[in-house]
């Protein structure tokens, strides 16, 4: 984009919400795996005669979304009928609210590189998701298109900004930050990689200082933060190109190719009327109680933002590790419970064993425990970081340590005597096996002397090795130093 143009951007994500049923029916929500059209029933699949009926759970999620932004909470609100025909859309119309949502006049503050952006959230609002459809082609060259409603009906939170973001990299840390807050307050697993988190970006360009919003253009089908933030530079340094030329910017919606790194044509854009929104005949209005709301926001836990704020502010941490506790849940949860173990602990020696080895050994793909994945007590995981620090037990064999207490969960005292890897510190042992390393190694012992300082690492590696990684390093380098120097 040349320095004539500003960008205007607005971001509107749909998230699947963490319910057990289905936004208006029964039908289980656990589609992943499930054969197609396995969860659905005559409710979802836009029978006639078949009544909705509005998941308490879902609004919960939503109410709960909208306190955790601090948006407004209206007395009433109610269901509207969005019309459109598609074949993903058994109903020929969606479930959805239009002038009403569920929260409204929210707010998220988020770090770029540039500083603090804070980022007006419009609405966020219920509605049903739409069925699925497979485009295939058969044996024959055949071009088809497939339909599993399996998806048709399930809870969707739809949230919208205003157009505040400026940048592609601002949009991006808006979508992760909000994607942390999902995940803090429970309101969903926010997985794009699944489908669970569904970011569409409005972007449109201005001249600078130019308080009139230009032509805007939607950008769809970004399956990750990192598309997000290419696809709307893209989108910016395209329009930009086109007004350049004194060409127009047509008000379409555009997909986002990741592997060309391009967007294109879809369709050309909708605005609201063109959906002909009327209210929802077969659902009452929704009375959010005040006392329903109260008890939604006690169970608030503290916020992505808070928490990071506390680390930084409490805990020393640097923004660095604060970030990395805080963008997962299950790494926040095992340092808080870590430390307060060992009040004696740093905090950026736990943060360190967190966000490093342990988060490594509990993710899925690591076969550290044959069936149920891999445990770490908290309690152990603070006596493992007491020794570390004690000089007791070398990094390199605690983390061996550790991964045998992640599989078989034996306390770490045990596996350290089990496996003989407490650290020797003693000098005279020491001194026995520098002394055998500089007599079995004649050849980098001259070197050494004379003047080619690298060969010291191999000869303390050599001393680390006799020891199997029992030596305390810094001793063995010390005593290898004063041994050369007095020979």
């Amino acid at each position: 984009m040349t320095a004539r143009y500003e960008a205007v951007i607005g971001i509107e994500i749909h998230v699947q919400l963490r319910t057990s049923a289905k936004m208006f029916c029964p039908c289980g929500t656990d589609i992943a795996d499930a054969p197609p059209n396995s969860r659905t029933c005559p409710v979802c699949l836009g029978l006639p005669g078949t009544l909705p009926v509005i998941n308490r759970r879902a609004v919960e999620h939503v109410l709960a979304t909208g306190l955790a932004i601090g948006g407004a909470v209206p007395p009433v609100t109610r269901w509207d009928r969005k019309n459109y025909f598609y074949p993903d859309l058994p109903k020929g119309y969606q479930i959805s609210q239009f002038d009403l949502p569920l929260a409204s006049h929210g707010r998220l503050v988020v770090e770029t590189a540039a500083g603090e952006v804070s980022v007006g959230i419009r609405r966020a609002h219920l509605e049903e998701d739409t069925a699925r459809l497979i485009h295939a082609e058969t044996s024959d060259g055949r071009r088809i298109s497939l339909v599993d409603f399996n998806r048709a009906g399930m809870p969707l939170m739809e949230i919208v900004t205003e157009p505040d973001l400026h940048t592609a990299e601002a949009a991006r840390r808006y979508a992760e930050e909000l994607r942390l807050l999902l995940l803090a307050i429970g309101a969903s697993e926010a997985a794009m990689e699944n489908g669970q988190m569904r970011v569409e970006a409005n972007v449109s360009l201005r001249p600078v200082g130019s308080d009139v919003l230009g032509t805007r253009v939607e950008v769809k089908n970004m399956n990750s933060f990192r598309s997000v933030e290419r696809a709307i530079d893209h989108e910016i340094a395209r329009q930009a190109g086109l007004l350049d030329a004194a060409s127009v910017v047509q008000q379409e919606t555009r997909g986002w190719d990741d592997t060309r790194g391009v967007t294109y044509l879809m369709r050309s854009k909708e605005d609201s009327h063109d959906y002909r929104y009327f209210p929802e005949p077969d659902l009452p209005p929704l009375r959010p109680d005040p006392a329903w709301l109260e008890a939604i926001r006690a169970t608030l836990p503290e916020l992505p933002a808070a928490r990071r704020a506390r680390y930084r502010r409490d805990l020393g941490l640097s923004p660095y590790d604060a970030a990395v506790l805080t963008a997962e849940p299950a790494a926040a949860s095992l340092f808080e419970v870590t430390l307060a173990s060992d009040p004696a602990l740093k905090p950026k020696a736990v943060a360190n064993w967190v966000t490093g080895e342990s988060m490594r050994l509990l993710k899925p793909e690591v076969e550290t425990v044959a069936d149920h994945g891999a445990v770490i007590d908290p309690a152990q995981l603070a006596r493992l970081v007491a020794l570390v620090e004690a000089g007791e037990l070398s990094g390199t064999n605690a983390k061996q340590v550790l991964q045998a207490h992640a599989r078989d969960g034996a306390a770490v005292d045990s596996l350290v005597e089990r496996m003989g890897l407490r650290q020797i510190n003693d000098e005279a042992a020491l001194a026995a096996l520098v002394d055998g390393v500089i007599a079995a190694h004649p050849g980098p012992v001259a070197e050494l002397r004379a003047g080619k300082a690298q060969v010291l690492g191999f000869l303390v590696g050599q001393v680390m090795a006799a020891s199997r990684g029992q030596a305390n390093a810094g001793a063995v380098k010390a005593l290898l130093e004063r041994r050369l120097a007095e020979d």
